[in-house]
């Protein structure tokens, strides 16, 4: 990971750079190395060819290949062997053969498997997932760590599928409402109401309004396509490279009522997961905080648990580090929960319910969502629909009042 810094050298002169770590803490320690006193420290992403090749490997692939791996590791298969025959189990799976490939070349060379999984350039692997295998080598625990990644990537991968399932309905019918309003505004708006303009009958101004939005619609459709294809990349580009605006936006996120309790449920949930996962494998209790804080994908929650590590790595609770920081408002029966099963030395089995909870309540929250985004999305169309004939009519019946 790249991190950028700004600060002093030890003659006293300003500098900022970057420099390449795997995390905060070893980044200063590098920069401490170099008698550079840095003021911030944040990460960054490098803008190469290889950044944008890369991609995130796929949950199911991730999940599948744990599971494969600890299973014929746990037969009593050497690494080097499972790869191998992990690859002719998938040769057809070209992408995924040449990633196994790459993580085979390297083990043959004597690099572990922790080693070839991060420095292989085919896919994008999640760093807690790489930072526990290195652990886990380290341990002897590599089956059992495998079997319980593999276990949560599935799990995480069934939420993902259940909630894109039920968002099929809603799209479609989106989709279609845009669709019908479109056609409605540019193509049957404009041949009314030109009857009218013929006349010289002068429209009503819902009449009016509604035709300078077609006329809008009917000129300008190119530009409004571009510009809104232009912010959509501007906004991905922004948010995947530029971590100050990655952190604002997850921030305002958190934020907004009922979405930033679900994202928060979500974030926790598989914070708590992971942390329990660490804990049973054997991982040190400091060690399993840090990976699991890895696992987070709003930058602001992982900045708060980020800074709440360096504390537990202190000899701190993390209860009570997380109650001291500033920033986000996280849950109260997370906290109370965590400092319980710190208390009673259960953090695994308190955590493991916490995740199971959270899971429940955003299921929860989440059919009873989409249950009103439906018959709200019909009202939106047939008020949309209704403005347009409205829109319509009111010159009719204008025009036949004074005829009368």
């Amino acid at each position: 990971m790249l991190f950028k810094y700004k600060g002093f050298d030890k003659s006293g002169k300003r500098v900022k750079g970057t420099v390449t770590a795997g995390t905060t803490e070893e980044a200063g320690q590098k920069l401490r190395t170099q008698n550079i006193y840095y003021e911030s420290l944040t990460p960054t992403k490098e803008f190469s060819l290889d950044a944008f090749a890369k991609r995130e490997m796929p949950g199911e692939m991730l999940a599948t290949f744990s599971r494969e791996l600890s299973s014929y590791l746990n037969s009593g298969m050497t690494i080097l062997t499972a790869i191998r025959l992990l690859e002719n189990q998938h040769e057809n799976e070209k992408k995924y053969v040449s990633f196994l490939n790459s993580v085979r070349t390297m083990i043959d060379e004597g690099k572990s498997l922790y080693h070839a999984l991060n420095t292989q350039k085919v896919y994008a692997m999640p760093e807690f997932f790489v930072q526990s295998l290195n652990i886990a080598g380290q341990s002897g625990k590599m089956v059992e760590v495998l079997t319980n990644m593999g276990n949560f990537f599935s799990a995480q991968n069934k939420v993902k599928k259940q909630v894109k399932g039920a968002m099929v309905y809603p799209t479609v019918i989106f989709t279609v409402a845009i669709a019908m309003t479109s056609f409605l505004i540019a193509f049957v708006v404009p041949k009314i109401t030109g009857i009218f303009e013929d006349t010289d009958q002068k429209l009503p101004p819902i009449t009016q309004f509604v035709l300078n939005i077609s006329d809008f619609l009917t000129h300008y459709y190119i530009h409004l396509v571009i510009s809104i294809v232009l912010v959509i990349a501007l906004f991905k580009l922004a948010y995947s490279k530029l971590y100050s605006f990655h952190r604002f936006w997850d921030g305002l996120l958190l934020k907004v009522p009922v979405l930033g309790s679900l994202i928060q449920n979500h974030e926790l949930g598989r914070f708590s997961y992971i942390l329990s996962l660490m804990l049973d494998s054997g991982v040190a209790y400091a060690q399993a905080v840090k990976l699991a804080t890895a696992s987070f994908a709003n930058y602001k929650l992982k900045e708060l648990f980020e800074t709440a590590s360096v504390k537990v790595l202190e000899g701190n609770k993390l209860s009570n580090a997380l109650q001291m920081s500033k920033g986000v408002k996280l849950k109260r029966n997370f906290l109370q929960s965590l400092a319980l099963g710190e208390e009673s030395s259960e953090v695994a089995n308190i955590l493991n319910n916490i995740s199971k909870l959270y899971a429940e309540e955003n299921e929860e929250r989440l059919k009873l969502l989409l249950g009103l985004l439906e018959p709200l999305m019909m009202l939106l169309i047939g008020a949309i629909v209704g403005v347009i004939v409205s829109a319509m009519l009111l010159p009719i019946f204008t025009m036949t009042q004074g005829i009368k």
